[in-house]
């Protein structure tokens, strides 16, 4: 596949059912296929995108030592901000080319996953960024829900199977800053070859070169979203629950061309986590003889807390 198939949310919700089918084709498709969708009919208003923006800007903006007074030290970078080149991907000891923000759950009346998450930081020289930030991580956990909903019915669910384990998840909103680059990097790029952890990400700003995907064939596919589009691919907890019938598929960004290194980029992915409680072990209706079970079970928590340790984010 040598270009990312697109679906719109609004045939699955429309009351429909041709549309409603088409769409979990469509989606569920996508994801054996090559991992990723651009998916329009979403919950993003253009009001609320061009406000987070225009935040996460003022934010990034900011003196560095105002925002070193917001990275939280001990809890593995889930909340608050992380400096540049802190994280790397797994495998790799060159920091990635950036710096970022996390907003993580609200948690909705549930005494111990308020005790369990860290909690949210707010920037006090900048009330409308935790304001913004609140309401954009609302819009992208209901868009991710019936998101998973569609992909419950591809795989034989129920369609509300995902429902119990994503409320309240441990889901992260992560505004990215790549600054302009300065000097030749030494084998870093701005995020190196990676697959995601989580069950599914929604990513804003895949509006221009960058994002690129890698197929089947191991080739590099750009992955450019419309304006109106989020850009949705398949994380590994979801991965290893279908045993890999839906791919998590290794995406990278590249460093720009050198005519355009004093430019920023920024980009902001919402990481879909179900609580920790969920079981991943894989389907028993994802497994056959030619298919064989592929992975150990574990539990979306267990998982998450190995693969924070590959990333250098938490310490054994």
């Amino acid at each position: 596949m040598s270009s990312i198939p697109s679906a719109d949310l609004e045939d699955f919700i429309s009351g429909d059912p041709a549309r409603k089918e088409k769409f979990v084709k469509e989606i569920g498709g996508a994801f054996e296929n090559i991992g990723f969708v651009a998916l329009s009919g979403h919950f993003l208003s253009d009001e609320l995108v061009e406000n987070l923006y225009s935040e996460i800007k003022k934010f990034f903006q900011l003196p560095q030592e105002t925002k070193d007074k917001y990275e939280i030290e001990g809890i593995g970078g889930q909340r608050g901000y992380t400096s540049f080149g802190k994280e790397h991907a797994k495998g790799k000891k060159e920091g990635d080319l950036k710096e970022f923000w996390h907003f993580g759950q609200y948690v909705d009346n549930n005494p111990k996953l308020e005790a369990e998450y860290p909690d949210n930081v707010s920037v006090g020289e900048l009330p409308g960024f935790n304001t913004v930030g609140k309401e954009t991580y609302k819009m992208l956990e209901k868009t991710a829900k019936y998101v998973l909903r569609a992909l419950a019915l591809h795989l034989g669910l129920d369609e509300l199977y995902f429902d119990q384990w994503i409320k309240n998840g441990n889901s992260i909103l992560r505004p990215i800053h790549y600054p302009p680059i300065t000097t030749e990097p030494k084998n870093a790029v701005r995020a190196a070859a990676h697959g995601d952890i989580n069950l599914i990400t929604l990513l804003m700003g895949a509006h221009g070169k960058g994002l690129q995907v890698q197929n089947h064939e191991g080739e590099w596919v750009d992955a450019i979203a419309k304006p109106d589009q989020l850009m949705i691919n398949v994380g590994d907890m979801l991965s290893r629950l279908s045993n890999n019938k839906l791919k998590s598929t290794i995406h990278q960004v590249v460093n720009p061309p050198r005519e355009l290194w004093g430019t920023s980029r920024y980009s902001i992915p919402f990481f879909m986590h179900p609580v920790s409680e969920m079981p991943l072990n894989c389907l028993e209706n994802c497994i056959d003889k030619d298919n064989p079970k592929g992975f150990e079970d574990t539990t979306a928590g267990e998982y998450l807390h190995e693969r924070l340790i590959e990333l250098g984010l938490v310490k054994e």
